[in-house]
């Protein structure tokens, strides 16, 4: 009796020391992922475009010529989003980066700018007009860019990127080739004007996404200014439009990432289209854009990004985001009209 009793008491005490274990590893497992997530949770600081685009440079052997600094600084953009700490976060299936959803965000407010981009040299900057051929680097890197940014296998979408990149590095470094005439940058103001509409549109829709954050009635102005006009289907004239409360917080850091790209595109665009922006004195017109964004990118002190009342008590960072991309949009759409004057 005494024997079955010992059998029955270690066996209890080998499935106690099982339990206690798993529970410490799993214990162990939770505080380390808590720690990477907060070390993966940051946003990158920013760089010279011009130191930037010199080390490029220097590291292919070729010196830095018209539009090598834009195509450059897109480099360092989407190298800075894979070889970041923590890696490129969105296609994470497991912890702690499945549990991360600001990184996410700024990621793909970069990424749209980096595909924006990569659109307006291959169909702009790279050709001297409508009917000339595509760069054929530049339309294979736009390709690469526009892969899905989930994916986290078959293929991963790291390595349709890093492709990306070396496509970009084969026209750099045949644009700097003087032997290699057919690779080109045009910084003409009529294609510096086109790059602009997009960001217009862009800083536009963001405004729109974050002044939703409290909820308004907005009227149909669809068709408004043309009396023959029509559109698919019939809308309500008013709707009331108010981002969820579970994605305020995304489209906050998705603004981040759009506005923390956009800022080293405008420096880059000042380098290499100074001639022409200089021409129509307007280059302090661009660098007040850059004024007007850099705000954008203060340190947030509050653990949560705030919602509150437009003029309640508490804050509400998303107005104040929208504030000032909605000023630096208006100051685009000036440059714009100055570009559009002889």
């Amino acid at each position: 009796m005494s024997w079955k009793f010992w059998q029955a008491g270690a066996a209890a005490g080998t499935a106690g020391l099982i339990g206690r274990a798993a529970a410490g590893a799993v214990a162990a497992y939770v505080l380390v992922g808590i720690g990477l997530g907060w070390w993966w949770d940051y946003e990158p600081e920013s760089f010279s475009v011009d130191d930037n685009a010199a080390a490029h440079a220097a590291a292919n052997s070729v010196g830095v010529v018209t539009g090598y600094t834009t195509g450059a600084t897109v480099v360092r953009l989407a190298q800075t989003l894979l070889d970041k700490r923590g890696g490129y976060l969105s296609n994470d299936i497991f912890p702690p980066g499945v549990w991360l959803d600001n990184v996410p965000s700024w990621e793909f407010g970069v990424l749209v700018q980096i595909r924006d981009m990569s659109r307006e040299m291959r169909l702009d900057f790279s050709r001297s007009q409508s009917q000339s051929a595509e760069d054929p680097d530049l339309s294979e890197a736009e390709g690469q860019f526009y892969w899905d940014n989930a994916s986290w296998v078959f293929p991963a979408t790291e390595g349709e990127y890093r492709k990306a990149i070396q496509y970009f590095d084969r026209y750099l470094k045949r644009l700097a080739d003087p032997n290699h005439a057919d690779a080109q940058f045009y910084a003409r103001a009529d294609n510096l004007r086109n790059w602009l509409g997009g960001v217009s549109t862009r800083l536009g829709s963001l405004s729109q996404r974050l002044s939703s954050a409290v909820g308004k009635r907005q009227l149909n102005t669809g068709l408004a200014g043309d009396s023959a006009a029509t559109q698919a289907t019939p809308v309500p004239p008013e709707s009331e439009v108010k981002t969820p409360w579970l994605e305020i917080d995304d489209v906050f850091y998705e603004a981040r990432g759009h506005t923390w790209a956009l800022i080293h595109l405008l420096h880059a665009i000042d380098h290499d289209f100074k001639d022409v922006l200089e021409k129509k004195n307007a280059r302090v017109s661009l660098q007040q854009i850059i004024r007007e964004l850099e705000p954008t990118q203060q340190p947030i002190w509050s653990p949560i990004v705030m919602n509150g009342d437009g003029f309640g008590l508490v804050a509400n960072h998303s107005l104040v985001m929208a504030s000032y991309i909605a000023r630096a949009n208006a100051a685009i759409i000036d440059l714009r009209n100055l570009l559009e004057q002889g």
